[in-house]
């Protein structure tokens, strides 16, 4: 099933990264964004997929590309999450309102209160070119957003 969301522009967001700092789409514009959303940070498979993207060094570090993580956590426990497995990339709260930018991208467990797996490859001019959505605890690969962003970028 195709996400409607690919090839239309990506729902704008203003969150707030681990640090308190303010962080935009806008903001990013120019640079292609890759945008994980998941359920919380502590979880298992959270956890385990947060240590496989920080360990992707060959997607962090790349100047045409950058990797924000959003979850339904304040930005308090993302940062004692990020302090505790040394991660330093952007970890997005969308606490509150609460799952404002999950809604939008159609990734908000109203039940659960949560983010579901969802991952968004945006291109430099804001459009969304793929997109997938996991279901409840299915890990998603790292190799599958490497495919897509040498798609993308290469």
């Amino acid at each position: 099933m195709t996400n409607p969301l690919v090839g239309h522009p990506a729902p704008a967001f203003e969150l707030t990264d681990q640090n308190g700092r303010t962080v935009t789409l806008a903001s990013l514009k120019g640079r292609a964004v890759l945008l994980v959303f998941v359920p919380f940070a502590f979880s298992d498979t959270c956890t385990n997929e947060l240590v496989d993207l920080r360990d992707a060094t060959d997607l962090r570090e790349r100047d045409d590309l950058e990797v924000l993580v959003v979850s339904c956590d304040s930005m308090y426990s993302l940062k004692a999450w990020a302090d505790t497995h040394g991660y330093r990339s952007l970890l997005l709260s969308d606490f509150w309102p609460h799952g404002d930018a999950s809604r939008d991208y159609g990734v908000f467990n109203p039940r659960k209160g949560l983010a579901t797996r969802g991952t968004f490859l945006i291109d430099a001019e804001g459009v969304v070119r793929w997109a997938v959505v996991n279901p409840t605890g299915e890990a998603r690969d790292v190799d599958d957003y490497r495919r897509e962003v040498a798609a993308l970028l290469d």
